[in-house]
């Protein structure tokens, strides 16, 4: 854990991050105006050229900014950018410029998939072993831009990217022992998505059947926010959210319940209320996620995968791996938070 840790310092002069006044003040980052602490930042990118995605944490995160995929604007809001075409993690297809809570903060006793950097919900039979029972994230953002060009334009993806969830661990012990549970789902993923030539685009989150990665009903289904679901390829209109306007949601897990609260300037509050430790159907595993460990993500996670050979996962969208061209093409996606907060900080 060690390593890693030296890892994020190493990456911190690599990257082009922090720039400099010509007094030699630096320029603001990311954590002089959100609460960065419980966050690891992964960037698209793989400065050290070791195979792997680029992540950054713990102390790092205080003075960490990227002059691509991760900074402050000048209205000190925090900004992600992420293209199509570049370095993912390794059980992913999709580019991120992404925040995983780490409730160990820098604490680097702590492994990654430990129950303390992680938390649960109240039907887990070792809750008290974790960080916390449930948790709250809550953020207003607006969308900026979504990738315009894909090969397979029908396929969900499509158009749109991430921008909150909660992630379940993924534990292959529990998979191998089939408990149902450890298969690293997620029950809620928020979703914008606006078609090329769309006046509006739609917000909508989807819940994964927690049920293994070979089993045909595991899938994301669709809930409407505002405007349409990924189903849906009409023109949204006024129902819709353009890009540039600002929204927020609210992400509140008490005990085993989800809370969910959709809220923008011009639209009707829209909110549901989810038992993660039931199925959410008669598909889903009975008891849901009910004894899995979490984790929350906010940013921008890219769902238009260069990949074009998935049926429902690959729409062939466009990129060249470089982001200024990616940027000038249209190929990218970019999200800016003016509001993010972990557990009310």
């Amino acid at each position: 854990m060690f390593k890693k840790n030296i890892l994020a310092v190493a990456l911190l002069a690599a990257v082009p991050m922090v720039s400099f006044a010509n007094n030699g003040v630096s320029n603001p980052v990311p954590a002089d105006k959100f609460d960065m602490r419980n966050w690891k930042i992964t960037i698209p990118s793989d400065i050290n050229e070791d195979g792997r995605v680029d992540e950054i944490e713990g102390v790092a995160m205080m003075s960490y900014s990227h002059t691509d995929f991760f900074y402050l604007n000048a209205d000190g809001h925090v900004v992600f950018e992420v293209h199509n075409k570049a370095v993912t993690t390794k059980n992913s297809k999709n580019a991120r410029s992404e925040l995983r809570q780490m409730a160990r903060g820098a604490d680097f006793s702590i492994d990654t998939h430990d129950n303390l950097n992680n938390w649960a919900l109240s039907s887990h039979p070792d809750a008290k072993t974790f960080s916390a029972v449930g948790g709250i994230l809550e953020a207003t953002l607006k969308v900026n831009h979504v990738s315009e060009n894909a090969k397979y334009p029908e396929r969900y993806p499509a158009y749109s990217v991430v921008v909150g969830q909660i992630h379940a661990e993924k534990d292959n012990a529990q998979i191998k022992a089939k408990t149902g549970y450890g298969h690293g789902n997620e029950p809620i993923k928020i979703f914008y998505k606006k078609f090329p030539g769309h006046k509006m685009g739609s917000v909508f989150w989807n819940y994964e059947r927690n049920l293994d990665k070979n089993d045909p009903n595991r899938i994301d289904i669709a809930y409407p926010v505002w405007g349409n679901t990924w189903e849906n390829p009409a023109e949204p209109g006024d129902a819709g959210i353009k890009l540039g306007e600002e929204f927020s949601y609210k992400i509140d897990v008490k005990d085993t319940m989800m809370y969910l609260t959709f809220e923008t300037e011009r639209h009707e509050t829209v909110t549901y209320e989810i038992d993660l430790s039931k199925g959410i159907d008669n598909k889903d595993y009975p008891t849901g996620y009910a004894k899995d460990a979490f984790y929350f993500k906010a940013g921008a996670y890219g769902q238009c995968s260069v990949n074009d050979s998935h049926p429902v996962w690959g729409p062939g969208c466009s990129g060249t791996g470089d982001f200024a061209i990616d940027k000038k093409n249209g190929d990218y996606n970019s999200v800016t938070f003016t509001e993010l907060k972990l557990n009310g900080k």
